[in-house]
């Protein structure tokens, strides 16, 4: 009887900026950080197979092959995987190959030409895994496969922020356990993730048939990523602009916030510097997005915020787009209109954070520009006041910082935010009050001496 031996292989990705959650639940806290955003797991265990030639190789020691089930898990609350999707890179150390695999491909089936009888799926010794889409034909599935990459963000919808699939290992050396693979790649879906070497850790424990069971793994392989926005992009692709209904003044996004109009560039479409596949609207900013914050109404319990996020993109639609928003009103009850919305955690800063994003069908695609009109999608935050903290000095309703999909949003400088009238912070309620008994009173003595 062959022995039912389970290995584990683990690949934890973290942000550079944010709270970093670990699968052991360590918390790890970064330079610049705003909400716990977790990990991306990624877990491929390992089921051993008989080996071609049982007669000559003693089975409970050497194995030609194994099975194995990879998960990807992101537990970024904010930063999900889009379109075109997520591809797996790494390195074989040892000349294995995939014999078969389902719920995703290697792009590259490499050279083959040494298998005589059996070709393999793939031979590369460097092999990218990407996802298949969802009309795939059901014998090429596996559990829980087959998205076309799209992972989403934990926060906003667990049942789809994972991916699986399937393949079988082989090629072994003789009496090998198996080696882990080496310089392993996350592209999703461009760059911005650093790996570290692939280590061994403490062994977990794995689902089989839908969760009902519970398999206890062998061997545990794991490295860390981190991701860097400065990697992923040199420049930002989003802006802030700022508007209030007490100052008829606009403060627009910063200039050159994205990158700069070329020479002779006035209006239509630009190309951005490095950019070449991304066409934008003309604008003194040069941003595919831009987020207007615009401070609308101020009652005597609650205060209104319109944002409009508009996509300058001649090239590209934003679906399942999430916005992040840091604020210290956040901590009183919200009422969002048009977009979904839930509070993060924020390990006790004073300013809050909430996530936002798109109702299904409604405002959950942010289009492309089109004739010369913006796409955009908007919604009206009715906020409850905090007596003891609410003001319209000094930008106080004006977000902290805001970030796109994921991506940190370049905001103006506190001292061009939209200011109160130069009289109305120096005048107090009361002496309001006492001009207008003033007036009455001048008024009523007035009537009585006509």
């Amino acid at each position: 009887m062959f022995l039912k031996k389970v290995k584990n292989f683990i690949l934890l990705i973290y942000d550079d900026f944010d709270y970093r959650w670990n699968c052991r639940k360590k918390l790890i806290v970064s330079k610049r950080l705003i909400a716990i955003s977790k990990c991306i797991s990624i877990i491929i265990n390992h089921r051993p197979m008989p080996s071609k030639f049982p007669l000559t190789l003693p089975v409970s020691i050497n194995l030609s092959s194994f099975s194995a089930r990879a998960t990807i898990q992101n537990y970024y609350q904010y930063r999900h995987i889009e379109s075109p999707g997520w591809s797996l890179g790494w390195a074989w150390t040892k000349g294995e190959v995939i014999w078969t695999m389902s719920g995703a491909f290697a792009t590259v089936q490499g050279d083959c030409s040494s298998f005589k009888y059996r070709i393999p799926h793939s031979c590369k010794t460097n092999p990218v895994i990407a996802d298949l889409t969802p009309y795939t034909s059901p014998r090429n599935m596996s559990e829980n496969c087959c998205r076309g990459g799209l992972i989403s963000s934990y926060a906003i919808d667990p049942k789809r922020s994972y991916s699986v699939f399937e393949m079988t290992v082989g090629n072994l050396e003789p009496n090998s356990t198996g080696y882990p693979p080496a310089n392993l790649t996350l592209l999703a879906p461009g760059p911005g993730y650093t790996c570290s070497q692939v280590s061994d850790a403490d062994p977990t424990k794995s689902s089989d048939i839908g969760g009902k069971r519970e398999i206890q793994v062998f061997r545990t392989w794991k490295s860390t990523c981190t991701y860097s926005s400065f990697l992923a992009s040199e420049t930002p692709n989003c802006c802030v602009s700022l508007s209030t209904f007490y100052n008829p003044k606009v403060t627009s996004c910063p200039e050159c916030s994205c990158g700069c109009k070329g020479p002779g560039q006035m209006s239509g479409q630009c190309i951005r510097d490095g950019k070449e596949s991304d066409i934008v609207e003309c604008s003194d900013h040069m941003c595919p997005v831009r987020v207007h914050w615009h401070v609308k109404t101020n009652y005597v319990d609650h205060w209104r915020v319109k944002v409009t996020i508009s996509n300058y993109n001649y090239v590209r639609n934003y679906s399942d787009w999430n916005l992040l928003i840091q604020h210290p009103g956040f901590r009183k009850n919200t009422t969002v209109y048009s977009f979904s919305n839930t509070m993060l955690p924020s390990a006790g800063y004073s300013d809050e954070v909430a996530l936002f994003w798109g109702l299904p069908y409604v405002t959950d695609v942010l289009v492309q520009v089109s004739n010369e009109q913006a796409g955009s999608v908007t919604t009206d935050i009715l906020i409850k006041k905090d007596l003891q903290t609410f003001t319209l000095r000094n930008g106080w309703a004006m977000p902290r910082r805001i970030y796109f999909s994921g991506e940190e949003c370049a905001m103006p400088l506190p001292d061009t935010f939209p200011a109160l009238p130069n009289d109305s912070s120096r005048i107090r309620p009361l002496q309001h009050l006492s001009l207008f008994l003033l007036v009455y009173w001048t008024f009523q003595t007035l009537l009585i001496r006509i």
